[in-house]
């Protein structure tokens, strides 16, 4: 549940993002990290065309300069996106200046509001430096369908336990991702409309 639900505390330690909008009705946010990119990106978009779901994506700058078509498609089918970071890079590991710069160089190419940080580490100074800038998003659910020790099953369970009102769920549009996602992604949509969820973008 450390993984997939962060804990109050852990949430304390960013008191200046947003883990959760909860709101009077179901309401659901869907989020996907890392992409876009050609293998993966245009099946999760298909899925969500067929649900009538939008979804907010959160691009890495060096995916978006690759592949702007892919990018261009995401807002084009009615999808918010956010930043990611160009180099999908931890903060923990880079100064404040060097962090600051590789998500200026993103929002060159993404030009969003939004912002989430690889890994979900930062430092808090690079918090301060960036809460002005950006709202910064973080997570209520994280599916793990990264995870290669995870059966696709298990993954979907994970959507299924946590999930409550207002959750902000994280889905990966990547390569590492690609299996279980297949998998869950559409039967993930299928339980929470069957239980009376609404899906937003985030805004």
């Amino acid at each position: 549940m450390l993984i997939e639900q962060p804990p109050f505390v852990y949430r304390m330690l960013y008191p200046e993002t947003i883990w959760r909008i909860p709101g009077k009705e179901k309401t659901v946010y869907l989020t996907f990290d890392d992409g876009p990119i050609p293998e993966v990106t245009p099946w999760v978009l298909d899925i969500l065309d067929h649900y009538d779901v939008k979804a907010t994506f959160f691009c890495v700058g060096d995916n978006v300069a690759r592949n702007p078509h892919l990018f261009e498609e995401l807002k084009r089918r009615g999808h918010q996106v956010g930043n990611h970071t160009m180099n999908h890079i931890q903060g923990i590991k880079f100064g404040v200046s060097g962090y600051l710069k590789n998500v200026d160089k993103a929002d060159k190419y993404i030009d969003s509001i939004f912002f989430r940080p690889p890994h979900g580490h930062m430092k808090l100074a690079q918090v301060r430096a960036l809460r002005h800038r950006y709202r910064i998003i973080m997570w209520d659910v994280v599916t793990r369908d990264y995870s290669k020790k995870l059966d696709p099953e298990l993954v979907l369970e994970n959507v299924k336990k946590y999930t409550r009102n207002g959750s902000i769920v994280v889905f990966h549009d990547s390569l590492k991702a690609e299996k279980n996602l297949r998998y869950v992604l559409p039967k993930a949509i299928e339980w929470l409309l069957e239980n009376g969820y609404r899906f937003e973008t985030l805004r």
